[in-house]
């Protein structure tokens, strides 16, 4: 199974992720198959996505996590 989901990148309190697309099977920061953005959660909530990417995943059968949901459901918000 496919998922969206949270890659670790940061140090010790200073966390940076990045947004994959990764067998559900593979480690957190392990092997993926495409990267979609980053969140940097303590520099103001800074996200970056690749929306069209991320609705070609999940319309092909890819689950993003819950924060990710949420994370979309942000960015969606600030688009209007």
């Amino acid at each position: 199974m496919v998922k969206i989901r949270l890659s670790l990148q940061g140090t010790k309190k200073k966390p940076f992720y990045k947004i994959i697309v990764a067998d559900s099977r593979s480690p957190r920061d392990g092997k993926f198959i495409e990267q979609l953005g980053f969140f940097h959660p303590n520099t103001t909530q800074k996200i970056s996505l690749n929306m069209k990417r991320i609705e070609y995943w999940i319309k092909n059968g890819a689950l993003p996590t819950k924060k990710i949901k949420k994370l979309i459901k942000i960015i969606k918000k600030n688009e209007i």
